[in-house]
């Protein structure tokens, strides 16, 4: 089995409910879509980055990893792109006691079905129909993934949070419609959060669609947050 890496690299976790960790993430080559706001699109090329055999990307995360990290995050690109690579790495980094995180759009249920077992936290982020994710002809198919993955990692007991980016272009009733189908399938208590991300340096919304945004939350899950990506107000990658 080979796998396509982009970097492999410690930092600070800057987005979620596990903002400001210690984390050796390993960014994974290639992503099908085009989400105007990304900031990985050096990563998103099939051949980006560089292939290895999976026991020298074992070799690469042995080598990159510092002690007291707290958890690997297998980011991208998107990392179901290469989905059994990933599960491999996942299961390497699990034998050494040290916690998996799966960053992911979740577009293929069956895929994640895989990754699944080995990943310990679990983001699970559903697109708007502004990201420009993908066009509209197949928005539906992918949110439908993305909840049936929602559904899996909760059966499963995972350590499972929601994020949904926005930006001033982002739609109440797009956020909100969004919102009654996590809740149409989720109790507050399957999750461990709700993080609403507002763009960086693109289309950022204003204080009051937050506070919308916020607000259609809060019925269905009072802790809900709005957090930025910490890692780019300090300056990490």
């Amino acid at each position: 089995m080979k796998v396509r890496l982009y970097e492999i690299f410690t930092s600070l976790e800057g987005e979620g409910i596990l903002y400001g960790t210690k984390t050796l993430f390993v960014r994974l080559a290639g992503c099908p879509f085009t989400c105007f706001y990304c900031d990985t699109k050096e990563s998103l090329p099939l051949d980006s980055g560089q292939e290895y055999e999976i026991s020298d990307a074992y070799n690469l995360i042995d080598e990159h990893l510092q002690k007291k990290t707290y958890k690997v995050n297998f980011t991208g690109g998107d990392p179901l792109v290469q989905h059994e690579a990933v599960a491999e790495l996942a299961k390497h980094v699990k034998a050494k006691n040290i916690p998996t995180y799966l960053e992911s759009s979740c577009f293929d249920s069956k895929r994640f079905a895989t990754v699944l077992p080995h990943i310990d936290f679990v983001k699970i982020e559903l697109k708007t129909p502004d990201s420009e994710f993908v066009d509209t002809q197949h928005y539906s198919k992918l949110i439908e993934n993305a909840l049936q993955c929602l559904a899996h990692s909760i059966r499963e007991k995972k350590t499972t949070y929601i994020k949904i980016v926005v930006s001033s272009r982002t739609e109440r009733n797009d956020f909100e419609d969004l919102v009654k189908k996590i809740f149409s399938i989720a109790d507050a208590g399957d999750l461990k959060g709700f993080i609403i991300q507002p763009t960086y340096g693109i289309a950022e919304p204003s204080l009051q669609n937050l506070l919308s945004f916020y607000d259609l939350v809060y019925p269905y899950y009072p802790e809900v947050r709005v957090v930025p990506q910490l890692h780019k107000l300090i300056g990490a990658p």
